[in-house]
């Protein structure tokens, strides 16, 4: 709970940032589509949790990405889009298939980057009041699953290196050298954060 005790809360941080994913998901659909979801997420109280969560959501984009060439996860994603049961089972399920070797943030990366593409699924299948749901399940695991473990890990600040490693590994299945370049970048970002961080807790 290292990051706690520094005025940081993994729970603001984890929310924000599962809030943050979908909204980027959601960019360019019409306003009047967007359903409002300032209400069911805790809102960050600090400049330096924003940055911990611009950057986040920013390496989750590239982490999950991969998602995209995986069709199991693809066709569960269609599948919950148009099933006329109950979508939490088939959200949990998708959850649980995340999980089912463990937690990593990679994963955790992965489970957010779903929940986006799904709220998309859900706007381009004429259902937005859908996104409120798919937000307030994500924020729900998130809490009872991974919360715990995200603490027991050092909280967020100690997931950077591992998801920047996670995001470096892309760029050799990669041709583009642009694409690699963007990576770098951000896996930079994340490191600038870190030792601006631990600065800064220093004074």
């Amino acid at each position: 709970m290292a990051s706690e005790g520094n005025g940081m809360s993994d729970a603001r941080i984890g929310e924000a940032l599962i809030k943050e994913v979908i909204e980027e998901e959601l960019k360019d659909v019409p306003s009047e589509d967007m359903p409002s979801l300032t209400q069911l997420a805790v809102p960050v109280r600090t400049e330096q949790e924003q940055k911990i969560v611009t950057q986040l959501s920013k390496m989750i984009r590239i982490i999950g990405d991969r998602v995209q060439d995986d069709k199991e996860f693809q066709d569960a994603i269609d599948g919950m889009a148009c099933s006329s049961g109950s979508k939490w089972d088939c959200f949990k399920q998708v959850a649980d298939k995340v999980f089912e070797h463990g937690i990593t943030w990679e994963r955790i990366a992965v489970l957010f980057y779903v929940a986006g593409k799904l709220a998309l699924k859900m706007v381009e299948a004429h259902l937005p009041q859908s996104v409120r749901e798919i937000l307030m399940w994500t924020v729900d695991f998130f809490r009872t699953h991974l919360l715990g473990w995200i603490r027991e890990h050092g909280g967020w600040i100690n997931s950077f290196s591992e998801l920047a490693v996670a995001s470096m590994q892309r760029v050799s299945l990669l041709s583009s050298h642009t694409y690699g370049l963007a990576l770098i970048f951000v896996a930079g970002l994340a490191l600038g954060s870190i030792i601006t961080w631990r600065l800064t807790k220093q004074l």
